[in-house]
């Protein structure tokens, strides 16, 4: 691994790693994604359906779990992790399956994932695999240093218009920044980073990160993303707030039943978890 990628990751909570998966790697994590994309799980829906935004979105479907767990046992993650993070211990969390297609589906709003994830600590992160040659404005942004600053309530992701919708709501977590409308106004309000990726290359990103945007166009069609988690020795249980206007449990609403006897601060650990070293 170059040798700025741990600095890169723990400073700034992202990091690009070319070329790591050769072809038949890269193959392989698109027949899987192909298989989620064609036999969707209970999480799977359509975000802004019926917009110029909608994206095809889903998490941790359980019917790929064994072809997942076979897939990242399969790939140096493990050690591409334990290197990144200086962790003894590796574990695989779930999938996140992306899909814009035909120019549609705009920028996905700013968000935390760490808002509807019970999760805390600095050994977690999001591998972002994309299929395609993705061009540099229309790469995930990430907003450098984010995952050592506020957390904020989530978008809820039904209003088209409107990207700080709470996902939430009340008091506890503080509602999130227009960040593009800042933008436009103040352009170097935020330090944004995105890498323009080849196939075989993954941006790896904590998720504690603001990230966002990753649009399709009419010169960049079709974006196809399969995002692989992962924890290590510092990952720590964090209670989403008890009140959530949109349903979530303070675990949730991903392992549930495997993760509800935790408490805060607790190592974040569940047998479901597959361990990669």
């Amino acid at each position: 691994m170059d040798t700025s990628n741990p600095k890169a990751f723990e400073q700034d909570g992202a990091a690009l790693i070319e070329k790591f998966l050769n072809p038949e790697q890269l193959a392989r994590c698109r027949a899987v994604y192909d298989w989620c994309v064609e036999n969707p799980g209970p999480t799977a829906l359509e975000l802004f359906a019926g917009t110029e935004k909608e994206t095809h979105n889903e998490n941790a479907n359980p019917r790929a779990a064994e072809q997942l767990n076979e897939l990242v046992s399969s790939i140096p993650f493990g050690e591409l992790f334990a290197e990144l993070w200086g962790s003894k211990n590796v574990w695989y969390f779930a999938e996140e399956v992306f899909l814009k297609k035909n120019g549609k589906g705009g920028r996905t709003p700013w968000h935390q994932d760490t808002s509807y994830l019970p999760w805390d600590g600095m050994h977690w992160a999001n591998a972002w695999i994309s299929f395609e040659a993705v061009p540099k404005p229309n790469a995930l942004e990430m907003i450098k240093g984010s995952h050592r600053g506020i957390l904020y309530d989530g978008t809820n992701f039904l209003d088209a218009d409107d990207p700080t919708a709470p996902l939430h709501g009340g008091s506890t977590l503080p509602r999130l920044p227009d960040i593009e409308a800042e933008r436009k106004t103040n352009p170097n309000k935020y330090d944004v980073i995105s890498w323009a990726t080849q196939p075989g290359d993954i941006v790896v990103l904590h998720p504690g990160m603001l990230h966002g945007g990753a649009p399709v166009d009419g010169t960049f069609r079709n974006r196809r993303t399969l995002v692989l988690r992962f924890f290590g020795d510092h990952s720590f249980f964090r209670s989403l707030p008890s009140h959530s206007d949109s349903g979530y449990t303070p675990a949730g609403v991903l392992f549930v039943d495997q993760l509800g006897h935790l408490r805060d601060g607790e190592l974040f650990r569940a047998a479901c978890f597959q361990q990669l070293r």
